[in-house]
């Protein structure tokens, strides 16, 4: 087969600024890659540069080897000559089909274009985000179509080359480019947002509270960086016997991987739950589930169980590391649960126990449990103390005074948190509040119509999965 003539693209020389430096409000100044072996004189970078209406910097690379040290971010095209030769195995840069990173899954060539492509192939891999234009001294339509099927963003002849020509088609390609990368990005975000989507449904699941007289509020807002989701999970459910469960917790970390576990670690607790255990056995097992699904052994989970009584008026409370949970009794100040009997967070000793507290409710009560995203805020704009766990009491027992209740004491307590923090707050933010109240029971119980034989009771109204 002859030798191709050499592409006419000159090697990289310094252009005087004056020489070349567009009018104010013309594009920005380009840079171009020449991948070619036998640099020959021809177009120049100021004929480049009038052509295009803006400075066209050109370098020049022999082979791909040394093309990977001159590929840099602020190179915007490369012009690639098909007839360079592929570097075999043992020089440092790699075979020309090798898997890209970052999971690139670009198409590869047809079999009868594989080897004519080869060279494409391998630059396509090593600068996927760049934009690239392929040179030949051949005329050949099928071979141009493949080339951009394959990830070119356009093919040029020799023959056809001038400067108006390539200063044309270099706008073109990076432009082009750009477009690609973009969409793509926006079809990735879109895809992210539906899988966030889908690990906040597990996250903050509907309640089962069939038939209990509790009611139940939650929230829960993200963090700062809303394309980091968080690991702060919940759920409340009521067993047969009249027992209602409610849990609330939080896998270290920020990302789809806590966030996966912390939808693990919830779906465990409810169907353990369900299935009757309690305090230590089932803290003990959802230990075995995290130490199997965690990617670390650094990752661990906070959690936070309590058990109410069928007669609402008494409740058992385990600690694996958790913030305590708030109890606000009729016409008293809230306060914390005691802590002192609490185990460590899942996930950090091999062997722990969580002992399960008894707590005395009273006939008319507010629990509220939340994630330390609620606590950590910052007091005000550039300070460095935080709420706590004292200045979150005093916080709640304000809005108490206030007569809020219910959804409207957590949404002017996580509002005010973020008020005083002077901005979102850096972690994610889960509350929930279980609530009982007689006179709300009794109105229900003369307003409610006699259940018939095969009839059950309806969910309280409060009881919706909240807000996102």
């Amino acid at each position: 087969m002859p030798v191709p003539a050499p592409i006419p693209v000159p090697p990289q020389r310094d252009v005087p600024a004056a020489e070349t430096s567009p009018a104010a409000g013309h594009a920005a100044d380009l840079t171009v890659l020449v991948i070619e072996d036998d640099p020959a004189s021809g177009i120049t970078g100021p004929e480049l540069s009038a052509a295009a209406g803006t400075r066209v910097r050109i370098r020049t690379a022999r082979n791909l080897t040394e093309a990977g040290r001159l590929l840099t971010d602020d190179v915007d095209c490369i012009l690639l000559d098909l007839a360079l030769p592929v570097p075999t195995a043992g020089t440092g840069t790699g075979s020309p089909f090798a898997s890209g990173g970052g999971g690139d899954h670009r198409p590869e060539p047809a079999p009868h274009r594989a080897e004519e492509l080869a060279v494409l192939t391998h630059v396509l891999r090593i600068a996927p985000l760049h934009a690239v234009l392929v040179l030949t001294a051949r005329d050949d339509a099928e071979l141009a179509a493949e080339a951009v099927r394959v990830g070119a963003q356009d093919y040029l002849f020799r023959g056809e080359l001038d400067a108006r020509v390539l200063s044309r088609a270099i706008r073109y390609a990076v432009e082009r480019k750009r477009a690609d990368i973009a969409q793509h990005q926006l079809t990735e975000s879109g895809l992210r947002a539906q899988e966030n989507a889908r690990l906040e449904r597990g996250l903050l699941p509907t309640p089962l509270l069939e038939g209990s007289d509790l009611s139940f509020a939650a929230r829960y807002r993200p963090g700062r960086s809303r394309a980091l989701l968080g690991g702060d999970f919940y759920d409340t459910v009521r067993t047969p016997d009249g027992t209602v469960h409610a849990m609330i917790g939080d896998v270290c970390g920020h990302g789809p991987d806590e966030a996966a576990l912390g939808v693990e670690l919830r779906i465990a607790w409810r169907a353990l739950t369900l299935a009757g255990l309690c305090g230590d056995r089932l803290l003990s097992t959802l230990q075995q589930v995290l130490e199997h699904e965690r990617q670390s052994e650094e990752v661990f989970a906070t959690l936070c169980t309590v058990d109410i009584a069928p007669d609402g008026r008494r409740a058992g409370l385990c600690l694996a590391g958790h913030p305590a949970p708030l109890l606000a009794r009729h016409g008293r100040p809230a306060r914390l649960l005691p802590y002192e009997d609490g185990g460590p967070a899942l996930g950090l000793l091999p062997h722990a126990r969580w002992p399960r507290r008894q707590v005395e409710l009273g006939g008319e009560w507010s629990l509220m449990m939340y994630t330390d995203g609620l606590i950590e805020g910052r007091v005000g704009a550039g300070s460095s103390q935080r709420l706590g766990q004292d200045g979150m009491v005093a916080m709640v027992n304000r809005r108490l005074e206030q007569g809020l209740a219910g959804e409207e004491l957590l949404e002017a307590a996580v509002t005010e948190v973020r008020e005083r923090h002077g901005g979102e707050l850096t972690d994610d933010v889960a509350v929930l509040l279980l609530g009982r109240a007689p006179e709300r029971i009794r109105r229900r119980g003369r307003s409610a119509p006699r259940p018939g034989p095969a009839s059950t009771a309806s969910v309280s109204a409060s009881a919706q999965r909240p807000p996102l």
